[in-house]
């Protein structure tokens, strides 16, 4: 663990991870309240997953990015970026928005080899599939000593999976575990895609199936 502190906390419906970039509209009076104190004293907050029931024991620490918009009536239009991931602990309802004791946390010293150097490599390839750019044009560091950690967040946080599932990637402490899952994942996702995408064009044909793809069908 690397810290306790008494930090802002935001429950919502979606997971923020590391290196995320997640837009926010804030219009709660306690929330316009947070975030305020929190542009002016220059702080953290943390957005932690609340499925509706219940709010998760681990979450991941906001800074405010950019400030897209100002309303007249205070609401604001925010673009926040994740940084570290920790532990809730006791909370503090002392002021209108929650706030809690939070045990930052890490994930576990690994040794890099060749495994998760080609994971690394094929999330990078998946990630450009899905927001459609060409191998060249990717921004991600693919070089003899790239950031494994933050590949595998940037894997993790794409649109393929949903907030439980991004849930366990944030509480994973294993870059290599991480890295493996999700690109593993993602990679199924996107053949699925593509499946849908053969069976719409050949709907709008003949209608019928060729038995490759029906023997692909059923391996998913």
């Amino acid at each position: 663990m690397n810290g306790i502190e008494l930090v802002p906390i935001f429950p919502l419906g979606i997971v923020m991870l590391p290196e995320q970039l997640i837009p926010l509209h804030i219009f709660e009076e306690r929330y316009k309240l947070m975030i305020g104190e929190c542009l002016a004293d220059d702080k953290v907050f943390g957005i932690v997953y609340f499925d509706g029931q219940k709010m998760c024991s681990a979450g991941c620490s906001a800074r405010v990015q950019e400030v897209l918009k100002k309303y007249p009536n205070g609401r604001l239009d925010i673009v926040t970026r994740g940084e570290r991931r920790f532990i809730v602990g006791q909370l503090d309802v002392s002021k209108p928005y929650l706030q809690a004791t939070v045990d930052y946390f890490d994930d576990d010293p690994e040794k890099p080899d060749a495994d998760m150097q080609r994971d690394a490599h094929r999330g990078i390839m998946l990630l450009n599939q899905v927001v459609g750019l060409k191998p060249h044009e990717s921004s991600l560091d693919l070089t003899d000593s790239p950031d494994f950690k933050s590949i595998s967040f940037l894997v993790a946080g794409s649109a393929g999976f949903n907030a439980p599932e991004k849930q366990k990637f944030l509480e994973m402490t294993s870059t290599r575990k991480r890295l493996q899952k999700s690109v593993a994942a993602l990679s199924r996702i996107i053949d699925r895609i593509r499946l849908t995408e053969e069976i719409q064009s050949l709907i709008g044909g003949n209608g019928s199936l060729p038995e490759s793809l029906k023997q692909r069908l059923s391996g998913l």
